[in-house]
């Protein structure tokens, strides 16, 4: 049953790029300089409904989130296929699937799946003190097993030794800054645009030099910030309740999924350094050979951890397959709405968005990498991050050397404002939403998409407005 859950998730993909197929040589990329700012409201239109309807119709929403994805979706196909034509569309749908949500959903399928088969026993009590070191060990370990690794893995444990405070949301708002975001700036490994630039050519530790220092000034702030507001509201809870997490030695349930983990750091590290120039064709579209070995691996370590990790412990642990479920269909609507306005944005000055990219270079024609922290940074917001920072590393150079050399301050600001600022929304980064649908079901009741913004919006922007006066004046 699980396995076919997992083939329902990625058939829809699949499916959409079988029927629009065809030949590598027929096809014919979309234009940003032909579409006009027009394209970019069926985006617009799934990120209101994200952000309102489960506020003014839970209920439908609850029931009704995959099909109103879809919706939006259409409202980009649709017109597409009728400028465009259904070949062109079906390409680009295709590669995007292929390419992009089909990795991306394996990728968090892998973590999700084995980082949930983790059980940390026992019963720990979410004190100021021990909260704070738990977002700093989640922090450290995002650079390594990724984000969404790192977030999977210490979610449960931290809601559950906070699931006796009267005051815990906020925990779970610094764990989304912190672990799912700020943590993963120090290596490829640790969010998707930072391995996309490995791919490209940026040294794997040029990231964990250069942003050591940003990310440190980030986490130190955040976390003072964070062990402040948690000792005020553990203080102005009083006596606290009785903890409902029964006693019982601390321990590891699980462990073999500990190296699964690492096998899926390994997977996926191997795709960036194993080139053995081999491409497929699937209907057209140039798979490496190395990307699909990848994804293979990936899901044969997650059906493996299904197999090796006891039921008990996954039940005791709270997991379900909502949260993957959730995020796989709203981010499918995500990545089909994104295409119009990643074309613009490749447009760049020719584009829809020409004023807006301009504004990324200084009148002598020197990148302006205020503007590219804070460009990358409010796009990385709300659209995918990884295509943003690919947009704005072409656009600033394209050419590793050059941005690690000469540009290598350009380089920092367009890696930083991509990983940082994917905390400002629920939708900046993956993970941000899966860890707010596991809280949801462990009872935090989590703000709204709107609510989220104000937390981010007055702890964050202060943090980056610091980083930009340090490191980018």
């Amino acid at each position: 049953m699980t396995c076919l859950r997992v083939l329902r998730l990625a058939a829809p993909a699949i499916l959409l790029g079988l029927l629009f197929s065809l030949p590598a040589e027929a096809a014919t990329a979309i234009d940003g300089k032909a579409l006009n700012i027009l394209w970019v409201l069926p985006f617009a239109g799934i990120l209101l409904s994200i952000a309102l309807m489960p506020l003014f119709t839970p209920h439908f929403w609850h029931h009704h989130y995959g099909k109103v994805a879809a919706f939006w979706g259409l409202c980009v196909i649709v017109p597409f296929a009728l400028q465009f034509g259904s070949l062109p569309t079906g390409h680009v749908l295709l590669e995007v699937a292929l390419h992009e949500y089909i990795p991306f959903i394996i990728l968090l399928f892998a973590l999700f799946t084995v980082a949930g088969g983790v059980r940390l026993t026992g019963n720990l009590h979410g004190s100021p003190s021990l909260n704070t070191a738990m977002l700093f060990i989640g922090t450290v370990l995002a650079s390594w097993m990724g984000t969404t690794g790192a977030s999977m893995l210490m979610i449960r444990p931290l809601i559950r030794a906070n699931d006796n405070r009267k005051h815990n949301v906020h925990v779970v708002i610094f764990f989304i800054f912190l672990v799912s975001n700020i943590g993963g700036a120090l290596t490829p490994l640790g969010d998707p645009p930072l391995f996309l630039g490995f791919l490209k050519g940026v040294n794997f530790f040029w990231t964990t030099q250069a942003l050591f220092m940003p990310t440190l000034v980030v986490v130190v702030v955040l976390l003072g910030v964070f062990y402040a507001i948690d000792s005020y509201l553990y203080r102005k809870e009083g006596i606290v309740k009785a903890d409902p997490t029964p006693d019982s030695p601390i321990g590891i349930e699980g462990g073999v999924n500990l190296i699964l983990l690492g096998a899926v750091i390994l997977a996926v590290l191997m795709s960036g350094t194993w080139k053995p120039g081999v491409t497929l064709s699937v209907f057209g579209i140039g798979v490496e050979l190395q990307n699909l070995a990848r994804d293979l691996l990936l899901l044969a370590i997650a059906f493996a951890s299904l197999k090796l990790t006891e039921a008990q412990t996954r039940a005791d642990n709270g997991f379900t397959w909502g949260p993957i479920a959730e995020v796989a269909k709203l981010f499918a609507g995500i990545f089909v709405t994104i295409i119009p306005a990643i074309a613009i944005l490749r447009a760049g000055t020719e584009g829809a968005l020409g004023g807006l990219v301009s504004l990324a270079s200084n009148a002598d024609g020197s990148p302006n990498n205020v503007m590219y922290f804070w460009l990358t940074g409010v796009l990385s917001s709300f659209l995918d991050n990884a295509p943003t920072y690919l947009v704005f590393f072409n656009m600033a150079s394209g050419d590793a050397a050059t941005l690690m050399g000469p540009l290598a301050t350009t380089l920092l600001a367009i890696s930083a404002g991509a990983v940082f600022m994917g905390a400002n929304s629920y939708i900046g980064n993956a993970p941000n939403f899966m860890v707010k649908a596991i809280a949801e079901e462990m009872s935090v009741k989590m703000p709204s998409f709107f609510g989220y913004m104000v937390w981010s919006s007055a702890i964050l922007l202060p943090c980056f407005a610091l980083v930009t006066l340090l490191f980018f004046l």
